[in-house]
């Protein structure tokens, strides 16, 4: 458990912030830039949850990643060693990522074939949901350009921000009448 009793500290007026190994970085670090865009992932799935609120199957999956995106957002503030005790710190775990894998697989087998691009949009939920889907891409985006300038980021965690786009993708579907409320892209419909 986390007990917050200050909110603000005034330690990161000058622009700089601490990783959780206390490291001092700027604000811009990358890294930085990287967990933020998993915390904007998470509030976009806060504001999608206002619309699945007491649906029976979505709802429950949503609660859950908001909870391993807090999860992702620790691995990713804390650098791996390579002295690192397996377990020692929190870290995103393959399981997780084949849990996503598994949902997939579970919604998209209710849902009708794909005949077009989707237009993001439909009921409030999906469109909440194809919000955090963006973000989420971008978080990803933040992650593989991390780990390209050599800094590390665990295999799991790329996989596991790679697989959550795609469930936020099918959750969307899902969101909108199972396919029913779907908008579908037109083709060069305003030429």
């Amino acid at each position: 458990m986390v007990t917050l009793n200050r909110i603000y500290t005034r330690t990161g007026d000058a622009g700089s912030t601490r990783l959780a190994t206390g490291q001092t970085v700027s604000k811009a670090d990358p890294r930085v830039e990287t967990y933020g865009a998993v915390d904007e992932t998470n509030a976009c799935l806060g504001l999608a949850r206002l619309h699945t609120a007491g649906e029976a199957e979505l709802d429950p999956m949503l609660a859950r990643i908001q909870n391993e995106l807090f999860d992702l957002g620790a691995d990713l503030s804390t650098p791996a060693r390579s002295d690192e005790t397996p377990g020692a710190m929190l870290r995103i775990l393959d399981s997780q990522v084949a849990r996503l894998e598994t949902e997939i697989d579970d919604l998209n087998e209710r849902l009708p074939p794909l005949a077009s691009f989707v237009l993001p949009g439909g009921t409030p939920a999906a469109a909440a949901l194809h919000l955090a889907r963006t973000v989420c891409r971008r978080a990803e985006r933040e992650a593989v350009r991390l780990a390209e300038a050599g800094e590390p980021v665990s295999g799991p965690a790329l996989r596991y921000l790679n697989r959550l786009s795609d469930f936020l993708f099918v959750a969307a579907r899902f969101a909108n009448g199972r396919g029913a409320d779907e908008v579908f892209w037109q083709s060069g419909a305003t030429r």
